[in-house]
């Protein structure tokens, strides 16, 4: 049975108005033309497909419902009250093959000593055998890392295989399409001689299939990143936390461009007053500590959810209208720096001469900034989406660090670093859910930020030479 969070209906929301904004953009020339450039530079291609996979990955996780009980004998379908995902479904395996504590990465035995009974009855003090991991070796100590050099070497293979099949059809592809024969093709797109450039999205792709072939086959029979105190796999919890960046970095935006578009425009447009009140809202909102305000208002929620659990059926709801409310007033809080750049663009624009020319012969204030002084900020708008998403998710991963992010029962990589904080302090050192969300955040920001760059040239007149 479907469940539908408040999130997930912003998610596939925010979905349609890109792809509707891709099919309106591919009608005119001159949306089309900055992101046909964008598609031309190798490094903003590679970006984007790493970027895709994550989309990907927040996408399957967003798709919730309630399984049905399998060992039901009525002939009424009953439903678990458990909410899953289609994430879960896939990643089946490392969502139930938990051990009982602490394990290190490819591990075959518990990180920890633990007594352990013996078949003659006496007891001793050593490392137990783990219930998944490496539990298909007779031996780990002596076939453990033998085993695992197959398995990615057998990945590998496997990586490259689907990663040349795929490249060919691709190839295949374009020279019937060009006329052309199968080596001349295949030779322009190693030459990087074809409009878009192929051999980075080759070089980009097979790395990522051959990397997601090698953890499949660690991950039949591994903890590939270990498991973390309740023993649950630090993989699971990292791919699972790709929503939660992914919603921090998306739904903040959408609920911060209404204010920064309209503010900014109004009190470079009209002047005046209005100007002096919309500067003055933004300085004072300013001067508040972003994350004073933003705890204050996570225990006002708490205190709500707490006065009327009535109204949340799960704790996954509560989790949900957390997350949304924090994106709310990450939002409100970070609206104030767009509106002062369309502030300023929009003083300069208002005094051109087709501007002045509208307001000559009566054309309405609206139609004047909907018509002339949007589409012409567009590109402001366009580069401060991509280079705010990189700094939302780091936020994120900050707020929950120190407790006022996202609910502790979500899976999030700040929460992640969190929990971690204890687990440094072990001896030895428990450092792998660590590295795993470091590793995880670092690829997502990083894919960002290079294909932020790539937008910002593309859109920015004056880089481009248009100006």
């Amino acid at each position: 049975m479907p469940v539908i969070f408040i999130t997930d209906a912003f998610i596939f929301l925010l979905l349609f108005m890109v792809l509707g904004f891709a099919f309106y953009a591919s009608k005119h020339e001159h949306l089309s033309s900055p992101w046909k450039d964008v598609a031309r530079r190798p490094i903003a291609i590679s970006a984007a497909i790493i970027l895709s996979v994550y989309v990907l990955i927040g996408l399957l996780d967003s798709l919730h419902f309630h399984p049905k009980l399998e060992d039901n004998k009525s002939s009424e379908t009953i439903y678990s009250t458990e909410i899953l995902s289609v994430l879960d479904i896939v990643l089946n395996d490392l969502r139930t093959n938990t051990e009982r504590t602490y394990s290190s990465p490819l591990a075959s035995y518990a990180f920890a000593k633990e007594m352990i009974d013996q078949p003659d009855g006496k007891q001793i003090r050593d490392y137990p055998r783990l219930k998944y991991g490496g539990a298909h070796l007779d031996d780990p100590e002596s076939q453990a890392s033998d085993d695992i050099t197959k398995r990615i070497v057998f990945g590998f293979m496997v990586g490259i295989l689907i990663s040349v099949l795929m490249f060919t059809l691709i190839v295949s592809i374009i020279s019937k399409k060009s006329k052309s024969t199968f080596k001349s093709t295949l030779n322009k797109c190693i030459q990087n001689d074809l409009e878009i450039p192929w051999y980075a999205m080759f070089i980009t792709t097979s790395i990522i299939i051959i990397t997601i072939s090698c953890i499949y086959n660690l991950a039949q029979h591994y903890h590939v990143f270990g498991t973390d105190k309740v023993g649950q796999d630090v993989l699971y919890q990292s791919l699972k936390s790709v929503r939660t960046g992914l919603v921090i970095g998306t739904l903040t935006t959408l609920v911060m461009l209404p204010f920064a578009i309209m503010m900014g425009l109004m009190a470079g447009y009209f002047r005046g007053w209005i100007d002096d009140v919309i500067q003055y809202l933004y300085t004072t909102l300013n001067s508040i500590p972003g994350v004073l305000l933003i705890a204050a208002s996570i225990l006002l929620l708490q205190v709500y959810i707490s006065n009327n659990e009535a109204d949340f059926t799960s704790l996954e709801e509560r989790a949900d209208l957390r997350l949304l409310f924090l994106c709310i007033i990450l939002g409100i809080t970070s609206w104030t720096g767009l509106c002062r750049l369309l502030r300023a663009e929009a003083l300069k624009l208002r005094e051109v001469d087709y501007v002045q020319a509208a307001q000559a012969f009566g054309v309405g204030n609206l139609s004047i900034m909907l018509r002339y002084l949007l589409p012409n900020v567009m590109h402001i708008v366009m580069i401060s989406i991509v280079l705010d998403f990189s700094g939302l998710v780091l936020a994120e991963a900050v707020l929950s660090y120190v407790g006022v992010g996202v609910d502790p029962s979500m899976y999030s990589w700040g929460n992640m670093i969190n929990s971690a904080r204890l687990e440094i302090a072990r001896d030895p050192v428990v450092w792998w859910s660590l590295a795993a969300a470091f590793i995880f955040m670092f690829i997502l920001v990083l894919a960002a930020n290079l294909f932020s760059d790539a937008v910002r040239d593309a859109f920015d007149p004056r880089l481009r030479g248009e100006v």
